[in-house]
C-alpha cells in the first residue's frame, strides 16, 4: 500500500510538473490577462484591453495603435464564434503604426462568451446592432468622425449591411473573405471537391444535400474542405500554438473560446436551416470605397462568387485582391495582408482629398 501510495504521490508531482512547465512555455498572461504597452516616443500610443456594454451586455475590445491620431480600424471577426483578439499579438505589430486597431470579442465569443450567455440574443439583427453602437463609441473615443471597418468571413455577413445603411460612418468597407451566396458557394466547393477527396469522404458528401443548408451538414460540409485546402491556412495546432501565447487571453478566455467555437452559429438557425442570402441581389452600391480580399483557393467564400458580386457592384471607388492562399490570407501572408490595408488607406486618403478639392 505504501509503495502504492508513494507511486501515485510521484505521478501527480510529474503531472503538475508537467502542466505548470506547459503555463510557462506556452502561454503568457495565463492568470491575469493584460496587453502589453506600445514602446513608441510619442505619448499618444493606445494599448488598452477593456470592456464596454453594447445592446445591455458587457463585451470586450482590445485597442491598440501607435497614434490616438490615426485613423480606427474595427475588426468583425468570422465564425460566428471564432474570435481574431487571441492572434493580434502575433500578426497587427505592424498594422499599428498606421491604425488604431480594434478587435472586438463579439456577443457570445471569446472573453464575451460568459457561461450563463443567453443564446437567444445570438442573432444578426442583433449583432448588427452591437456592431453600430460600438462603431458610436470608437467614433466618440478617438474624436473620429469616420472609421474604417474591416469584416472576415460571418463578420462581412453582418458588417457590410451597416455600411451600406450608414456610409457616412465609415472611410471604407474592407471585406476579407465576402460572404456572398451560402448555397451557391456550397455547391461550387463540391464540385471543387470532386477530383480531392478521399474515398470515405466521397461517402459522408453522398450523405449531405445540395446546397448545404442544415447547420450540422455544413460543419461536416466544411471540415472536408478544410482538411483538402479550401479552408483554413493553418492548422489548428498552429492556430493554439499562437493564440495559447496571446497576454490577452487567460486560460478561462481560452475555455470561453472553445465554447464559442463549439456552438458556433446554430442558436442563429433554430430550424436547422441555415437562411438563403444572396448579396448581389440585397446590395447593389455602395456609398464608400470598398476592397475585396480573398484567397484563391478559397472554398468556404469562393473567389468566384466574390468577384462575381465586385463587378456588379457600384461604388465610388472599389478594388478585389487575389491573394495566393484560401480563406485566411492574413494568418497565410501576414506581411503581404498588412502591407495591402496600408496600401488601401493611403488610396482612401487621396480619395477623400480629392473630393473635398
Amino acid at each position: 500500500m505504501q509503495k502504492l501510495l508513494k507511486f501515485l504521490g510521484i505521478l501527480l508531482f510529474i503531472l503538475f510538473v508537467s502542466v505548470s512547465l506547459f503555463l510557462l512555455l506556452f502561454t503568457r498572461g495565463s492568470f491575469s490577462p493584460y496587453t502589453k504597452p506600445i514602446e513608441t516616443t510619442g505619448e499618444r500610443s493606445v494599448s488598452e484591453l477593456e470592456s464596454v456594454v453594447l445592446g445591455g451586455m458587457e463585451q470586450h475590445l482590445l485597442m491598440r495603435g501607435h497614434d490616438d491620431q490615426n485613423p480606427v480600424i474595427l475588426w468583425l471577426h468570422g465564425g460566428p464564434g471564432t474570435t481574431q483578439m487571441p492572434f493580434a499579438h502575433e500578426f497587427d505589430s505592424e498594422l499599428e503604426k498606421h491604425f488604431v486597431v480594434v478587435h472586438w470579442d463579439q456577443r457570445g465569443a471569446g472573453k464575451s462568451n460568459p457561461s450563463d450567455f443567453d443564446v437567444a440574443t445570438l442573432t444578426l439583427e442583433q449583432q448588427k446592432a452591437d456592431a453600430l453602437e460600438l462603431v458610436h463609441l470608437l467614433r466618440d473615443r478617438f474624436n473620429q468622425e469616420r472609421i474604417y471597418l474591416l469584416g472576415h468571413s460571418w463578420g462581412t455577413r453582418f458588417g457590410i449591411e451597416i455600411v451600406a445603411e450608414h456610409p457616412e460612418l465609415f472611410y471604407a468597407w474592407i471585406g476579407v473573405s465576402q460572404v456572398v451566396d451560402h448555397g451557391r458557394a456550397t455547391k461550387l466547393a463540391r464540385g471543387w471537391l470532386e477530383n480531392r477527396i478521399q474515398l470515405e469522404e466521397r461517402w459522408n458528401l453522398r450523405e449531405i444535400d445540395l446546397p448545404v443548408m442544415q447547420h450540422d451538414d455544413y460543419r461536416r460540409f466544411s471540415a472536408i474542405v478544410d482538411r483538402r485546402g479550401g479552408g483554413m491556412d493553418f492548422t489548428f495546432t498552429e492556430l493554439a500554438r499562437i493564440a495559447l501565447r496571446a497576454p490577452e487571453y487567460s486560460m478561462a478566455d481560452n475555455r470561453r473560446l472553445l465554447r464559442s467555437m463549439y456552438r458556433g452559429g446554430k442558436p442563429m438557425h433554430p430550424d436547422g436551416i441555415i437562411a438563403g442570402y444572396n448579396l448581389i441581389e440585397s446590395i447593389q452600391r455602395l456609398e464608400v470605397p470598398a476592397w475585396f480580399l480573398n484567397g484563391r483557393s478559397d472554398f468556404n467564400t469562393p473567389a468566384e462568387l466574390v468577384r462575381e458580386f465586385y463587378e456588379a457592384l457600384d461604388a465610388p471607388l472599389k478594388q478585389f485582391v487575389l491573394f495566393p492562399h484560401a480563406h485566411t490570407p492574413f494568418f497565410a501572408s501576414p506581411e503581404l495582408f498588412n502591407s495591402t490595408l496600408i496600401e488601401i488607406k493611403s488610396e482612401v486618403e487621396e480619395f477623400y482629398k480629392n473630393e473635398r478639392e
